[in-house]
């Protein structure tokens, strides 16, 4: 059951921070005191919205409602939520230029392509596997928007045009280390992902362990973040080697999570 008014107010709420961060980026100017708390307002209220949205979507009597659309909702609304939390510790408030205004596409999505396909939760495991998997990938897409950013501002620099959004931005040193805080955490969700999906997959899902195209892609994801994160440490990487290697991990993230359910549900109409 969909509400109209409600999916209307979330979409301009999370038009609205990304409004405001870009106004603010246009200018040069940090986000800081009121304009910030206005983002992050406006922000929670479009989440909370989101949230209610998603309650009444998935959650049906025979399981979770998790067909592209609103799965694609709910990681969406669990990133923005993320990216409030982290911008009340680090600097990332813009990331909202990106994370938000996606959000509230997917918002637009769900109202009208509504999916179903029933997933059963077996039990309290199966629900936890989803949570930790969705934070996992929630947390890597915010280090990957975050190296999109990087990756502007060292275009910036390098063609001597510090001037613009670039301004704006916290120097890459300190954006460089709060990608790596969250590839580092995210990094710990998606072991403990594939771990609880590879060994007790008889538990969470009923059904014995397949190697699937799916695993193959999330452990190589898992693959290209554990030599990125070792890189970091021994190596010292930064710069572009870093942002590739973030990019192309979450490349195949987004088609271990997404890739397969865009095939199968979108262009072959099957559940």
């Amino acid at each position: 059951m969909t509400n109209p008014v409600i999916n209307f107010l979330a979409l301009a709420l999370y038009l609205s921070v990304g409004v405001l961060v870009v106004l603010r980026l246009m200018r040069g100017e940090i986000i800081t005191g009121s304009v910030k708390l206005a983002i992050f307002s406006l922000g929670l209220g479009a989440v909370v919205l989101h949230a209610t949205l998603l309650y009444t979507q998935l959650w049906q009597e025979n399981g979770l409602n998790l067909a592209f659309t609103p799965a694609f909702s709910l990681v969406a609304c669990v990133i923005a939520a993320l990216y409030l939390v982290t911008s009340l510790i680090r600097p990332v408030d813009n990331l909202g230029i990106l994370i938000m205004p996606t959000a509230g596409l997917t918002v637009l999505i769900e109202w009208l392509w509504p999916g179903r396909m029933s997933l059963p939760l077996t039990s309290s495991s199966s629900a936890l596997h989803i949570v930790v998997a969705i934070l996992a990938y929630g947390l890597m897409c915010l280090a990957a928007a975050q190296s999109l950013m990087l990756l502007m501002q060292e275009r910036h620099l390098r063609s001597k045009h510090p001037g613009g959004f670039i301004r704006a931005l916290p120097p890459m040193q300190t954006m460089e280390s709060v990608m790596f805080q969250m590839i580092g955490f995210g990094f710990v969700l998606l072991t403990l992902t594939l771990i609880s999906g590879s060994f007790f997959s008889e538990a969470i899902f009923g059904q014995p362990f397949r190697f699937t195209h799916h695993m193959v892609l999330a452990v190589l994801a898992w693959i290209v973040y554990a030599v990125l994160l070792v890189g970091r440490w021994r190596l010292g990487w930064r710069g572009r080697p870093a942002i590739h290697w973030t990019l192309g991990g979450f490349t195949l993230l987004l088609l271990a999570y997404f890739g397969s359910k865009f095939v199968l549900e979108v262009l072959l109409q099957r559940s």
